[in-house]
């Protein structure tokens, strides 16, 4: 099969990749496989370096702290609790916890347990665990018999495409999105609620790849910072270089990066950067047994070696560009079935004119051995290994035409 999606955009290297084999043949590497330590009590001699030549070494600006986790719902729940601790820590001054709160959050109650939330967005995917359904709203099959926390979301832009055709529109789109965040920002400071932070995907991924400019994004970083709380971007499915850049976030000239960045899928590992201030101050505030698993980042470690010696972020480019305008083409062949092909890298996606279609001809590809993803309710998803080449693409595109025609007759 010529696989564009990868196990849920997961491989980094694709299948049976050389530089990943020579990790499994290293004895060196033996002992981390089988015995997996608990990080966080026990970690291996070595930890500390392999973090530095790995995650440390492909950090975004201005992050010098990383925790490893085990997936990406539980990077985005503790990098929750980083920002919960950072608001606290500010709202009461850097004074030590009094003995009210440490009894009280044992009993779910105030002021141990502070009514704060964290301001989301419609459409996202964050993860399955209890907090982070709070703030996934894309799919009912997460959510439904699960109560929920009674946190702010706002809506995220609805560009409209062609995106040179649609500047002014899209621009009011996303001011209007920006003034809703700082209108329930607000409305949490008068209801009791304080929201310590926002959460938001580089690209909504599950909900429909949704994209929106760097304006946008802008404008959120410096809400949060005129506002004084954190923001989260959560590259669990955008970061590895597969937009063309290490991190999604990269391509929008924040004016100040963001405090916490979840990452996960290919970067093979869990996890998430924080700025200096939003470390814990305290042990055992975020923990588990694993925090993650070295073995992982061993694997890692092969795959920034081997992006830098063959340079494939550079060739993520190449093949990105060729991957959308060819997609561009198949739009303008079927323009009763094909609209808003877009893309970041090879982070492309096209929708349909409805679900049916859609699933239809992502069966038939499969049948052809060409294997896709969907996402959101008419959209197909590539999420390809940084391996991908054009030439994948043009034998991917020979498939799609043929299936496209047989749907149309």
């Amino acid at each position: 099969m010529v696989d564009l999606f990868t196990p849920v955009s997961s491989l980094p290297l694709c299948y049976n990749h050389p530089a990943m084999m020579d990790v499994l043949k290293n004895p060196v590497n033996w002992s981390t496989f089988v015995n997996r330590p608990a990080l966080g009590m026990y970690p291996p001699g070595d930890w500390a370096q392999r973090l530095r030549s790995t995650l440390l070494a492909v950090a975004p600006a201005g992050h010098q702290q990383v925790i490893t986790m085990g997936c990406g719902s539980c990077s985005v729940e503790n990098g929750l609790k980083a920002m919960f601790m950072k608001f606290m820590r500010v709202r009461r001054g850097g004074a030590p916890y009094t003995q009210e709160e440490m009894d009280s959050s044992l009993r779910n109650q105030l002021p141990g347990s502070p009514n704060l939330s964290v301001l989301s967005f419609s459409n996202a995917l964050h993860g399955r665990t209890m907090g982070c359904l709070a703030l996934t709203h894309s799919k009912w099959q997460m959510k439904v018999d699960f109560p929920a926390l009674d946190w702010p979301i706002a809506d995220f832009p609805n560009l409209r495409y062609p995106l040179d055709e649609f500047k002014e529109e899209n621009r009011k789109e996303e001011e209007r999105c920006l003034a809703m965040v700082e209108d329930l920002i607000l409305k949490g400071d008068q209801n009791g609620m304080a929201v310590a932070g926002i959460v938001v995907e580089s690209i909504q991924a599950e909900g429909g790849d949704q994209f929106a400019s760097a304006n946008f994004f802008q404008g959120l970083r410096d809400i949060t910072n005129k506002k004084g709380i954190g923001l989260l971007m959560d590259e669990v499915q955008t970061g590895c270089g597969v937009t063309g850049k290490f991190w999604a976030h990269e391509h929008f000239n924040l004016t100040d990066s963001p405090d916490v960045v979840t990452f996960s899928k290919k970067m093979l590992t869990g996890g998430f950067y924080n700025k200096d201030s939003f470390r814990p101050q305290e042990s055992n505030r975020i923990f588990n047994t694993w925090v993650g698993d070295p073995s992982k980042v061993i694997l890692l470690e092969a795959v920034v070696k081997e992006m830098t010696r063959s340079n494939l972020i550079g060739q993520v480019n190449v093949t990105g560009e060729h991957l959308l305008s060819e997609l561009k083409n198949m739009q303008a062949r079927y323009p009763s079935i094909l609209h808003k092909a877009r893309g970041l890298g090879t982070f492309c996606s096209v929708d349909f004119c409805d679900t049916e279609t859609r699933d239809n001809t992502v069966n038939k590809l499969r049948q052809r051995g060409m294997n896709t993803g969907v996402c959101g309710t008419t959209t197909l998803r590539f999420r390809p290994a940084l391996t991908f080449l054009p030439r994948h693409v043009d034998i991917f595109m020979g498939h799609f035409d043929a299936v496209l025609a047989d749907v149309t007759k």
